[in-house]
Parts: C-alpha cells; sequence; structure tokens
C-alpha cells in the first residue's frame, strides 16, 4: 500500500487476521479481508464452486465436492482471478507448493498454445539478475519441454526489458563429454537456433562458462553468447535448478525471488514457506508487472 504496487485483498478468518494486524500495529484501513467460508460469500462461492464442477465433472469432481473445495482459500483464491474479482495472486507462504500450485491449474489453466506451466527464480546477484529455469514444476524435461523452458523463461524476462541470453546447461562444453544429458540439451539448442533464430541461446555449457564470459571467448570464441554472459540458465532437470538456487540463496550470494510461474493464462505466483516480507513485496511486484502482461496480451488479441 505505502509504495502504490498494488491493492491487496487478503484471504482468510477475518478474526485472526484482524487480530494479526492489530498485534503487528499495522495500518491497513480499507483493506479488503474476505472470508471463503462466510455467509457473505455463498453467492460467490456457489458460483465458483459450480464453475470448477463444469470444469471437472469429468475428472472425478461432483458439485457436493467443489461446493466443499471452494470454502478453502486454495480454490476460491484462483477462481477471484479467473472471474475477474482480481488481477494476480500470491500464495504459499504457509503451505507446501504442490497443495497451491494444483488449484490454480485446475481453476486457471495454461495459456492458449502453452504445453506446460515451468518455474523461473530471479536470482539478484551483484553482477546482476539472473533467470534459473526450471526450478519447480518440470521434473525430468524432454527435449520439447526443455525447449518451451526456455521460451517461456526469455517471453518472462522480456517483461523486464531485459533482453534475454540463454544458457542451456550440462556437464559438458559443446560436445566435449558424451552422455544422455548433453545431447538433449545439444539437441535443444539446435532447436532454438533452427526454429527461433532471433533469440541468443547457446549449449550445452558448463555454468562457469555460461557466465564468465572471459572464460568462454578464450575457449570457445564461436558461441552466440561471446558478446556478454548468459542472463537467463535452463537446467536439464528440476533436481539441478532447484539445489542451484537454494545454494547460491543460502551461502548469501543472491537474494532469490520466485518461483515465477511461466505458461498460465493468469498472473499466478507461489511464495516460498517461511518467505520474508521483502520477498513477498518482491513477489507482489512481480505478480502486478505479470498481470499488466497478460492484459496487454489479451487486448493485442482483441484488436486483431
Amino acid at each position: 500500500l505505502e509504495q502504490g504496487i498494488a491493492v491487496p485483498l487478503l484471504l482468510g478468518n477475518k478474526q485472526h487476521i484482524r487480530k494479526l494486524i492489530k498485534e503487528h500495529d499495522l495500518e491497513l484501513d480499507g483493506v479488503e479481508i474476505i472470508d471463503p467460508k462466510s455467509a457473505e460469500e455463498r453467492e460467490r462461492r456457489e458460483f465458483f464452486a459450480k464453475a470448477y464442477y463444469e470444469k471437472r465433472k469429468r475428472r472425478g469432481v461432483n458439485l457436493n465436492a467443489a461446493r466443499d473445495m471452494l470454502t478453502h482459500a486454495f480454490y476460491f483464491c484462483p477462481s477471484l482471478v479467473e472471474y475477474g474479482y482480481a488481477d494476480a495472486m500470491i500464495s504459499g507462504i504457509a503451505s507446501n507448493y504442490p497443495a497451491t500450485i494444483r488449484p490454480a491449474l485446475r481453476i486457471i489453466g495454461k495459456q492458449p498454445g502453452a504445453n506446460i506451466v515451468s518455474g523461473m527464480y530471479i536470482m539478484l546477484t551483484k553482477k546482476g539478475p539472473l533467470f534459473f529455469a526450471d526450478t519447480t514444476v518440470n521434473m525430468n524435461p524432454d527435449e520439447n519441454t526443455l525447449v518451451e523452458i526456455a521460451l517461456q523463461t526469455a517471453n518472462a524476462v522480456k517483461n523486464f526489458n531485459i533482453e534475454p541470453r540463454i544458457a542451456v546447461l550440462s556437464y559438458s562444453n559443446f560436445g566435449s563429454v558424451e552422455g544422455r544429458i548433453p545431447l538433449l540439451v545439444r539437441n535443444v539448442v539446435a532447436r532454438l537456433h533452427r526454429e527461433h533464430p532471433g533469440i541468443i541461446a547457446d549449449g550445452d555449457m558448463q555454468a562457469n562458462f555460461a557466465l564468465n564470459n572471459a572464460l568462454l571467448r578464450e575457449n570457445f570464441p564461436f558461441s552466440k553468447l561471446m558478446d556478454g554472459p548468459a542472463n537467463i540458465l535452463i537446467f536439464p532437470y528440476l533436481t539441478a535448478g532447484n539445489i542451484a538456487y537454494k545454494l547460491l540463496q543460502e551461502v548469501g550470494a543472491a537474494e532469490a525471488i520466485g518461483p515465477v510461474l511461466t505458461g498460465l493464462s493468469k498472473s499466478v505466483h507461489v511464495l516460498q514457506m517461511g518467505a520474508s516480507v521483502s520477498e513477498i513485496v518482491n513477489m507482489a511486484t512481480i505478480a502486478v508487472v505479470d498481470a499488466q502482461c497478460h492484459e496487454q496480451d489479451c487486448l493485442k488479441k482483441k484488436e486483431r
């Protein structure tokens, strides 16, 4: 509120939230508190439940089950976004990741043309921002999935007015070692070069070469990243990406913002459990930018 980033809607038990506001001596006059279980939300809750039932009735959900689900913030919150009562949502500070993301995927769904949703972390380092993907969603991506992760991440980075420079990582440098992962990564890079020649991307490559431009120029002067280091690191599988961002965060080398979800049709983002105040504010800012970009995309499609 103070920074004018957004007008927040708080979901949960009103009495409990007001108690927390009082305990922490916060000035949140005029902020709307929505309790999905309350009688005053009965009409909207019923509308959301029927809409969810229509989407999931052939996936084992009956109307009574839908009504029960919509008493929970996990389902009510993405419904607010899906039906235009809110522009974006952030959640997850006190819950595990799957419990938060699954309802959003079922209610909001993917962008038109998207086959996947992926998770990106923004790492604020001394040398500037780095974007790690996929760190949270796709465990063992195949070639098609990795290509789409790279493209989704590049589009997200463009929204911050930053030119994407993609390194697709491996334990090999440009075929120096044979193996399943280096071959997979080389195929991904070949696809990016062939199908998206306007995007700066290269690999397979080790992380130090992706970030150390002098080292890259000395050893691999043919690389498409010759003119500057990568700012997007695409990991060959989720384990590597998740470990990398957590290590960087814990040794104090970077502040992590995320995960920023890409590929959804609306602005939905999930916080790390135990996120700090600054991390929540940063994520709210990202969510606002994402919502504005979604709105601009919708306007462009209508103009066509």
